[in-house]
């Protein structure tokens, strides 16, 4: 059995695989059914989300299941039960646990004891998923789709804004999975975690990617195949991104940055907040691939659920 909890619980090739998966969902809606019976997902949330919500009930009823969405604050969970005790009784009763929650150890928790694969759909450190839909998007509107999955080594993908977050840390290990060269333009204030540029980088040198955090948002978008940035207020911390707009003002995604990239597309995970972290031109211009990107999510997280259900996986 396996789960998917940070963007490196897969290897290089499993990642191209997942995405593999995602493309033929994408082509072919109803191919596959896991979940066929129909088998219950349970979709718990401890934020407030709308793509993720959708696409994760969406793709599980897609693939044969029944999407089971629970707002925690409204379960035993929210009165302080075990997060160990809600993995035992949900791993008995559904096939797949997904949950958004706050921090990183509380997603460790519930798949340590969990009998079933659990996913995990954002926490304060990564966003994995969101990953693999941006991985997709790229490969289909620069090139690189194959058979075996997209073929992104070799490209070039910027994040600019907040380097501290969790899109920050999933866009560093995920796209040097990919083997991209990954670019993140932040203040020193808002650095990735050195453990995170670390990371990466040990995986970059495997893959044939690279991993570049600078503070000249100019250097990170120079050549670009892809950029992107997300709120500068992340959800639970909005007092501290409020407070930081003057720091992160020169990172906005506008048109003279984006002019430096090669044909740049412009990405963002949404909600998108015109005006500060990105300019209402770029967002709404040509060059904007973020819709795209959210129904990908659909598509990625198929393909993610549907070989998290292979029998080979549930085996190993």
């Amino acid at each position: 059995m396996r789960h998917f909890l940070r963007d490196d619980d897969l290897t290089s090739a499993e990642q191209r695989a997942v995405l593999a998966r995602g493309l033929a969902l994408k082509a072919d809606r109803f191919a596959e059914t896991p979940f066929v019976g129909p088998r219950t997902v349970a979709v718990i949330f401890d934020k407030s989300s709308t793509r993720t919500r959708v696409s994760f009930a969406v793709g599980i009823a897609d693939l044969g299941g029944s999407p089971l969405v629970i707002d925690a604050a409204s379960s035993q969970m929210g009165r302080g039960e075990p997060i160990s005790d809600t993995a035992k009784v949900l791993s008995s009763m559904c096939s797949m646990i997904v949950w958004r929650t706050f921090g990183q150890e509380r997603l460790d928790q519930m798949a340590a004891s969990s009998a079933v694969p659990v996913v995990n759909a954002l926490t304060d450190q990564f966003h994995p998923c969101q990953i693999l839909a941006d991985l997709l998007t790229i490969a289909e509107v620069k090139g690189g789709l194959s058979p075996e999955g997209p073929a992104l080594a070799g490209r070039s993908f910027a994040y600019l804004g907040d380097g501290a977050n969790n899109m920050a840390a999933s866009y560093l290990v995920g796209g040097a999975l990919a083997g991209m060269e990954v670019r993140i333009g932040c203040p020193e204030s808002h650095s990735p975690r050195p453990d995170v540029v670390a990371r990466a980088a040990e995986i970059a040198e495997s893959t044939g990617g690279s991993v570049l955090v600078t503070t000249d948002p100019a250097e990170a978008v120079a050549g670009i195949d892809a950029v992107a940035t997300d709120t500068w207020a992340s959800m639970g911390f909005e007092e501290a991104g409020h407070a930081a707009e003057g720091v992160l003002k020169p990172y906005q995604v506008t048109s003279q940055l984006m002019d430096l990239g090669n044909q740049a597309v412009f990405m963002h995970c949404l909600p998108a907040y015109r005006e500060h972290e990105v300019t209402s031109e770029v967002i709404d211009g040509p060059a904007s691939v973020v819709w795209q990107e959210a129904e990908n999510r659909l598509h990625a997280q198929k393909g993610l659920m549907a070989w998290l259900m292979d029998p080979e996986q549930i085996a190993g």
